[in-house]
């Protein structure tokens, strides 16, 4: 994710206790609200839906648009913290990372039903979560056996391991902190410079939820079941 990033993986520990309600349970939380929709926004599976209406039925078109779509949300610094207040009341969670998961929970679960996955099932939510990592934390995660398998195996496991939600929430989490804080450390310093601040920080946002998305769009391959 470049040295921002890095940045963020040193100071994440301090942003955690700073943030210590910021558990695996707002992960889960975030991800429930996306399919489910909050406030202002519609159900993952119903913004996908329309998406695939707009295109005709060409379901690569739609899921060009939701990429993109959300992308713009994430980019929109004021509405990804106003809506970080809708997925969790505790005040100690930073409304950016909240909102920030909300945004790429619903883009990635609504590529996956484009797909033909059913977000009811635990184990494709397990894989949205996977999904979330990026290709090269999984990859790693894959590597030194913390996760089974790439997210599109999670999704199609013939049966479910419960003790996989609890990693991978902590998992999705540390990331999450991380990105934020190097973000956060790159504003501080662009901030000497008028209006750039604000524009590195939203372009943070959209950038990583554009490789989230596309990184899912190449794992999460069609099953035909529709």
């Amino acid at each position: 994710m470049g040295m921002g990033s890095t940045l963020g993986r040193q100071v994440a520990p301090q942003l955690h206790r700073l943030a210590p309600d910021l558990t695996a349970n707002f992960v889960q939380e975030a991800l429930q609200r996306a399919i489910r929709g909050v406030g202002p926004l519609q159900p993952a599976a119903a913004a996908a839906d329309k998406q695939l209406r707009e295109q005709r039925g060409d379901v690569e078109r739609a899921i060009h648009e939701v990429i993109e779509n959300n992308v713009r949300l994430a980019g929109a610094q004021g509405f990804v913290t106003n809506i970080g207040g809708l997925v969790t009341a505790a005040v100690t969670i930073p409304a950016n990372i909240s909102g920030l998961a909300l945004i790429q929970c619903r883009m990635v679960a609504g590529i996956a039903h484009l797909r033909g996955y059913d977000l009811d099932d635990v184990r494709v939510r397990d894989a949205v979560m996977a999904c979330l990592l990026g290709e090269d934390k999984v990859r790693t995660l894959v590597k030194k056996k913390k996760l089974p398998a790439r997210p599109m195996a999670i999704a199609t496991a013939p049966v479910h391991d419960p003790h996989l939600d609890r990693v991978l929430a902590s998992e999705v989490t540390s990331e999450l902190i991380s990105r934020i804080a190097g973000k956060r450390l790159v504003v501080t310093a662009a901030r000497r410079v008028p209006v750039v601040g604000g524009l590195i920080g939203g372009g943070a946002d959209g950038f990583q939820t554009w490789q989230v998305g596309r990184y899912t769009d190449r794992e999460m391959r069609p099953r035909n079941l529709r």
